[in-house]
C-alpha cells in the first residue's frame, strides 16, 4: 500500500491519536534504548526493533523473552521509561502535526498512547506540540496495544461509539488495536504501510479537519 495521492474524505465523530510515530518522531530515542536492551539480553537488535513499536515495554519484553517472569519485565519497563523520559535528543514533531492538532481544537479527540504520563508529556513538549485535553496513557489501561482497551477507553471518555471513531496510528500493534476496537484506521508513515490500514498517509501535512453538520468531523486526506 502506498500513501494516498487521490484525496480521500472520511467522516467521524471523534479522532483517537497515537503519539510515537504518529504525532512525534521519537525513533532515535527508541532505537538507542531498545538496542542497548537487546544487547544486554543477547538478542538481535534488528529483530527487537520489529516488535517494540506501539507496545508498552513490558508487553514487548513478554514477546521477546516469553519465559521470563512478568515481574522482571515490569521492573525493566519502569527503568526504561525513566531512561526514555530523560532522553529527548532527536525527538521532533511529525511533519504537519502542529497544524493538525490546532485544527482539532473544539472537536472531540484524544491521545491514546503506550507511553506513561511523564514520557508522553515530555515528548509532546520536546516536539513543540500541545497535549490534547483527553489522554489515555499506560497508567490508564490494564493491557497494551494490540489490545483495544486504550482506544475503547478513549471513545468512552469522549462519549462516542467506537464505530464512529477514526484512529491515527503508525505501528502494527496500534493498527491491530484500532481494528479490534471496531474503528477505522488511518496509517501514518512508512511503518504503517505493511499493516494495511484503511487509508495511508505519508505524514500529517495533507490532513485537513473541519466540523461538519450533525456533530460530525470531516477529515480530508491527501
Amino acid at each position: 500500500m502506498t500513501a494516498t495521492t487521490v484525496p480521500t474524505v472520511l467522516t467521524a465523530r471523534a479522532l483517537l491519536l497515537d503519539m510515537d510515530g504518529t504525532l512525534v518522531n521519537s525513533d532515535a530515542v527508541v532505537e538507542r534504548i531498545w538496542r542497548r536492551w537487546a544487547e544486554r539480553h543477547g538478542l538481535d537488535p534488528d529483530e527487537v526493533m520489529k516488535v517494540v513499536h506501539g507496545r508498552q515495554g513490558y508487553a514487548s519484553m513478554a514477546v521477546l523473552l516469553p519465559d521470563r517472569p512478568m515481574e522482571r519485565n515490569l521492573a525493566d519497563n519502569a527503568r526504561m521509561l525513566a531512561e526514555e523520559t530523560a532522553d529527548m535528543e532527536g525527538v521532533v514533531a511529525i511533519p504537519g502535526a502542529a497544524d493538525f492538532l490546532a485544527s482539532l481544537r473544539g472537536l472531540p479527540h484524544a491521545l491514546v498512547t503506550s507511553a506513561d504520563v511523564p514520557l508522553s508529556t515530555a515528548r509532546m513538549a520536546a516536539a513543540g506540540l500541545a497535549l490534547p485535553d483527553v489522554r489515555v496513557t499506560a497508567e490508564s489501561v490494564g493491557a497494551s496495544k494490540p489490545d483495544p482497551e486504550g482506544f475503547l477507553k478513549g471513545a468512552a471518555e469522549l462519549g462516542v461509539a467506537p464505530a464512529d471513531c477514526l484512529v491515527f496510528e503508525d505501528s502494527g500493534a496500534g493498527i491491530a488495536a484500532g481494528r479490534a476496537a471496531g474503528m477505522r484506521v488511518v496509517g501514518v508513515g512508512p511503518r504503517a504501510s505493511v499493516h494495511r490500514p484503511d487509508v495511508l498517509v505519508a505524514d500529517l501535512t495533507g490532513v485537513r479537519v473541519e466540523a461538519a453538520e450533525g456533530g460530525e468531523i470531516r477529515v480530508s486526506l491527501g
